[in-house]
């Protein structure tokens, strides 16, 4: 799964042709670290469909901000350059999948 930070954010994620799946993370946030098999294996799953990317909240403050994000894990999909879709929390793999259903 590839990282991003504020610096290529928006080549990485706004200039993206798929969706893109944003997770904003956290080295300290235990429920950010039990999503990194799930969101691994979706990465993998869905290639060539939907782009699965983390950025580091701690380290990249300027597209935190930009997005109003203030819990971990916060989950946005991206298309068209624009947000479509933000959820917050962990979840089951089944339940993301449902979740992320009407973007992909």
């Amino acid at each position: 799964m590839t990282s991003v930070t504020d610096a290529d954010f928006e080549a990485e994620v706004i200039g993206a042709e798929l969706p893109v799946l944003v997770e904003f993370t956290a080295d300290w946030c235990p429920p950010c670290r039990q999503m990194g098999p799930v969101l691994s294996a979706l990465a993998a799953e869905e290639e060539g469909r939907l782009k699965v990317v983390q950025l580091d909240v701690d380290t990249n403050p300027e597209t935190t901000n930009a997005y109003q994000v203030l819990s971990m894990p916060t989950f946005m999909v991206f298309r068209g350059g624009k947000p479509v879709k933000s959820m917050v929390g962990a979840r089951p793999r089944r339940r993301l999948l449902e979740e992320l259903s009407d973007v992909l």
